[in-house]
């Protein structure tokens, strides 16, 4: 069987970092209501100039590096956003043609914070049935565009990177099984509703979010789908050597790893240092795994997800 591995990882934060302190300065908050309800101490932010593809080269290029693969050896850019550079075309190939390469599939998917585990997955399609075999996978944005603010409710919560990984075709197991899902009828529970008509900005171009109701489905949903893929693919919690969630509140964190049953030991946890990252989340986490020494080839890992749509999955794998 063939399997799609990852073969290296790499991700970047804009150098600008913002503390809850920083925050405090112009919005109606302090460090100890950000940090006891979400975990969140700070968040970095992309520069004026700097774009959602801006990050994802940089994560990319260390991916590459990582894994010891050039570019032009890429066959598949799956990149995963919800603040693409342009409405078109895809912040993919405007990240394809800045890596130099020219030739491959390039697309974007966007499930927002769950766009990660969409990326992975599709990829490990495209590897599996044998239509590519070296697929660079890239979370990458740029939240801060995107937040009023002067709304504590979100503000608080963002923040802008990157994280990306290099799969290849493998004899060796790599992703075990993946499980997506959605359900449209909870898109009001997290959206950001303007589009754009006859040359101007229709409707509200800020981050909404019902806070309360994302938590309750958050926790509900992400132990759900992490029981699911666990039991169709034979394994069992106890048999999983790291937790990457996606890292948008720890008290979330704590709860689906209390419902599997698992020791906060085993959760890469790094939602303190960089907030809510949307897609990029997991693959960042992913990266500081991997480069603090932690997670070691061999384990087993389960990556989660879930953001607005609602979209949420989860990906098991051996790395």
């Amino acid at each position: 069987m063939q399997y799609a591995k990852i073969l290296g990882s790499g991700s970047y934060l804009p150098e600008k970092r913002v503390s809850n302190d920083d925050l405090a300065e112009f919005v109606d908050t302090s460090d100890e209501w950000i940090v006891s309800r979400t975990g969140i101490k700070f968040r970095h932010l992309a520069a004026e100039n700097e774009r959602t593809s801006d990050l994802a080269v940089i994560a990319a290029q260390r991916a590459l590096a990582d894994a010891g693969v050039a570019a032009e050896e890429i066959d598949l850019i799956v990149l995963a956003t919800a603040t693409p550079d342009m409405q078109f075309p895809s912040t993919a190939t405007i990240v394809q043609n800045k890596l130099g390469i020219a030739g491959c599939a390039a697309f974007d998917v966007q499930a927002v914070c769950a766009g990660f585990m969409y990326a992975i997955v599709t990829a490990n399609a495209y590897i599996k049935s044998g239509m590519a075999k070296k697929a660079l996978v890239i979370g990458a944005e740029t939240f801060s565009h995107i937040l009023d603010w002067k709304d504590r409710t979100t503000c608080v919560l963002f923040g802008d990177g990157a994280g990306a990984v290099v799969l290849g075709a493998s004899d060796e197991e790599g992703i075990i099984h993946g499980k997506l899902q959605a359900d449209g009828g909870y898109l009001d529970l997290l959206k950001v509703p303007a589009q754009m008509a006859g040359g101007q900005i229709c409707g509200n171009p800020y981050v909404e979010m019902d806070g309360p109701g994302v938590f309750k489905f958050a926790v509900k949903t992400l132990a759900k789908v992490a029981e699911e893929v666990l039991e169709e693919a034979g394994y069992h919690a106890e048999q999983i050597d790291w937790l990457v969630p996606h890292q948008a509140n720890k008290r979330i964190i704590d709860s689906t790893a209390k419902h599997l049953g698992l020791s906060l030991d085993k959760v890469i946890l790094t939602v303190q240092n960089h907030g809510n990252t949307s897609a990029a989340s997991v693959p960042l986490a992913l990266d500081e795994g991997i480069k603090s020494g932690r997670i070691k080839r061999g384990q087993i890992l389960l990556l989660e997800g879930i953001g607005g749509g609602f979209t949420w999955g989860a990906v098991l794998l051996r790395y």
